[in-house]
């Protein structure tokens, strides 16, 4: 296990929920962030300190590790506006943009997010950032791709003077793969935590529960993540 300490952004979805035990595998110390950003629901972040709970109940290796929670405000996302995402869009489908971009991609989400991050890690002396950033399962968003990240690495460090590590460990890998490492990092009861706690859905859709999880079951999050739970178990 490494000695430092990292900063795991953890939205409370699959992807945030498997990248926090890799970072918790790995960093002897480790806090957490996530962002309220006019999301069109609260589930997530709800979801956060339902799993948060969880990990530090049912994973007794993991509780020295786990410190504190920083839930930051990004209500500058919504004010710009532009996605299907968010709280007040009137648009609730999740066709393509005339450009091509899926409905739900959020115009600089992600450099905001790593920048905020960036910048708390930054106070709190922590130069490990972990994301569940990923160029394989991407639904075409062009801040997941590795080359964006390393981008947005570079001007944080420049910027701020220092010398960040971005971990992305889902970057080349996909769903199932996502799954199985899940089980590897903390076995059945791991795996069982993310399809009863997590939220992926787009929805935030915490009433038809399925064999992978709870959610709408018709949103591009849940159908990836359905394909990808039918192909782990298959396996």
């Amino acid at each position: 296990m490494n000695s430092e300490s990292a900063l795991v952004l953890f939205s409370g979805g699959q992807d945030s929920t498997t990248c926090l035990a890799w970072a918790l595998a790995r960093f002897s110390q480790i806090e957490t962030v996530g962002f309220d950003y006019g999301q069109r629901h609260a589930a997530e972040l709800v979801a956060r300190q339902r799993i948060l709970s969880r990990l530090r109940s049912d994973f007794s290796h993991w509780q020295t590790a786990l410190g504190a929670d920083h839930v930051l405000p990004m209500d500058v996302l919504p004010a710009i506006g532009g996605s299907a995402l968010f709280a007040a869009s009137d648009d609730k489908g999740f066709d393509a943009l005339p450009n091509g971009l899926p409905a739900s991609f959020v115009p600089g989400r992600n450099v905001l997010f790593l920048v905020a991050a960036a910048a708390l890690g930054w106070r709190r002396g922590i130069w490990n950032l972990v994301g569940g950033m990923c160029e394989t399962d991407f639904s075409g968003y062009p801040d997941c791709r590795e080359v964006s990240i390393a981008a947005i690495g570079q001007a944080i460090n420049l910027g701020m003077n220092a010398r960040f590590i971005i971990h992305t460990p889902l970057m080349h890998i996909d769903k199932q793969q996502t799954w199985s490492l899940a089980e590897s990092l903390g076995g059945r009861l791991f795996v069982d935590l993310i399809i009863e706690e997590t939220v992926t859905c787009y929805e935030g859709n915490r009433e038809a529960r399925h064999k992978w999880g709870y959610g709408c079951g018709e949103c591009p999050a849940c159908q990836l993540r359905a394909t990808g739970y039918e192909r782990y178990v298959g396996q």
